[in-house]
């Protein structure tokens, strides 16, 4: 089948010379490296505990989906 790829430059300039190397060709090259990594296991994901603290809340007038003025307020020296 023919696709079109998108590659980085400094990629696809090392499958080349992979080919090559190996005398196959360069779509022997990307398929070979496309089964490699289709065929690991893919890693499991480790749960990660969050320590939290109690309190009040935020401070009033605080926004935590603004970073900018989260910024404003730890820069500001009073």
């Amino acid at each position: 089948m023919r696709t079109t790829l998108n590659l980085d430059d400094q990629l696809l300039i090392y499958a080349k010379h992979q080919a090559v190397e190996e005398r196959i060709s360069l779509a022997h090259v990307i398929e070979n490296a496309l089964r490699e990594s289709l065929a690991k296991p893919k890693a499991k994901r480790e749960t990660i505990k969050m320590i939290t603290a109690t309190g009040p809340g935020v401070k009033p007038g605080v926004d935590l989906d603004n970073g900018h003025s989260l910024l404003d307020i730890m820069d500001d020296p009073s």
